[in-house]
C-alpha cells in the first residue's frame, strides 16, 4: 500500500534475491553469537556498558545504532541494526505479562500495529501474526508472522528471541481490492525483522532492552528522496516507539493486589543488580 499517489508512481518494486538473503543470514549468525555471549557475561544489559548509563533510559527509550553507520549493505539490500533500552517502574512479572499479551498489541501499539493475534502458544513459545503499518512520506501495510521464544536466565532476568517467518506487503488494504503480495516481491521496505529482547528486574523495576535487526531494499539514487526516509529512519523510530509505548502502558496498569504469578514460570526471588 502506497497512499501517496506520487510516491506510488515513483517507487518501483524490488525483488528479494537469494544473495541478499544469504548476506542477511550470515550477518544474523554473527550477531546472534554476540547476543548469546552477552547472556553469559556479567553485564547482561547493553545499557550497563554505555557511557550514558542507565539514567539515559529512565525518562524514555534510549536508542543507538549497533554500529557507527546503523546500516550495512547486503547485495541489493540494507541491513539495519539498532539497540534500545527503557526503564519501566514495574516488576518483571507485569512487564512480561503485558508483552506476552500479543492479542492486545493492536490496542497498545497502534497505529503501527493494526491487527494482532496469537497463532499458536505452548509455554514460552509463541507464533504471532501482526499487521503492521509503516508511515513516513508514504504508508506501507505489511502482514507479518514471527516465531518467539522466551528463556529464563535466572530469577530476575529473562531473554527472548523473535524471528520473522513471513513478511508480505498488502496492496489496497481495507478495500475490496485488497490483496497480499508475494513475500520478497514487493516494494522492499521490510523483508526481514529479528528482535532480541532482554528483561532485568531490580527493586521492583525492570529494564527492557531490544536489539532489532531488519532487512530492506537498497536505495537507488533516483528513488532516494522517497525511499530513503522510510528504509533508513523507520527502524530507529519503530524501536523507540515500541519501547516508549511499553513503558507507558505498563506504567498505567493498575497495581494488582496480592501475589502475582510469573508468566515466565518462576516465582519471585530476592533481587539482584541490573547488570
Amino acid at each position: 500500500m502506497l497512499t501517496a499517489p506520487a510516491a506510488h508512481a515513483q517507487v518501483t518494486t524490488a525483488r528479494l534475491s537469494p544473495e541478499t538473503v544469504r548476506a542477511f543470514d550470515e550477518y544474523v549468525r554473527k550477531r546472534e553469537q554476540e547476543i548469546a555471549g552477552r547472556g553469559r557475561r556479567r553485564n547482561f544489559l547493553w545499557i550497563a556498558e554505555q557511557r550514558e548509563g542507565l539514567n539515559a533510559a529512565k525518562d524514555g527509550a534510549f536508542v543507538k545504532p549497533y554500529a557507527a553507520g546503523a546500516t550495512t549493505k547486503a547485495a541489493d539490500g540494507l541491513i539495519h541494526d539498532w539497540v534500545g533500552a527503557v526503564y519501566i517502574p514495574a516488576p518483571l512479572t507485569r512487564v512480561l505479562a503485558f508483552v506476552k499479551n500479543y492479542a492486545r498489541h493492536q490496542d497498545f501499539y497502534k497505529p503501527e500495529v493494526l491487527q494482532s493475534r496469537i497463532l499458536a502458544n505452548q509455554g514460552d513459545d509463541f507464533r504471532v501474526f501482526l499487521r503492521l503499518q509503516k508511515s513516513k512520506v508514504i504508508t506501507v501495510v505489511l502482514d507479518t508472522e514471527y516465531d518467539i521464544r522466551y528463556t529464563r536466565v535466572d530469577a530476575n532476568r529473562v531473554s527472548s528471541r523473535s524471528i520473522s517467518t513471513r513478511i508480505a506487503e498488502v496492496a489496497d488494504p481495507g478495500t475490496d481490492k485488497e490483496r497480499v503480495l508475494s513475500p520478497g516481491d514487493d516494494h522492499g521496505f521490510l523483508w526481514r525483522l529479528n528482535s532480541y529482547w532482554r528483561f532485568a528486574e531490580q527493586d521492583g523495576a525492570t529494564v527492557m532492552e531490544c536489539e532489532a535487526v531488519s532487512l530492506s531494499r537498497s536505495v537507488p539514487m533516483l528513488l532516494s528522496p522517497v525511499v530513503t526516509p522510510i528504509v533508513r529512519a523507520l527502524p530507529e523510530e519503530s524501536l523507540k516507539r515500541t519501547l516508549d509505548l511499553t513503558r507507558k502502558h505498563v506504567t498505567l496498569l493498575p497495581t494488582p493486589s496480592g501475589s502475582v504469578s510469573d508468566p515466565a514460570g518462576a516465582p519471585n526471588h530476592p533481587k539482584r543488580n541490573l547488570d
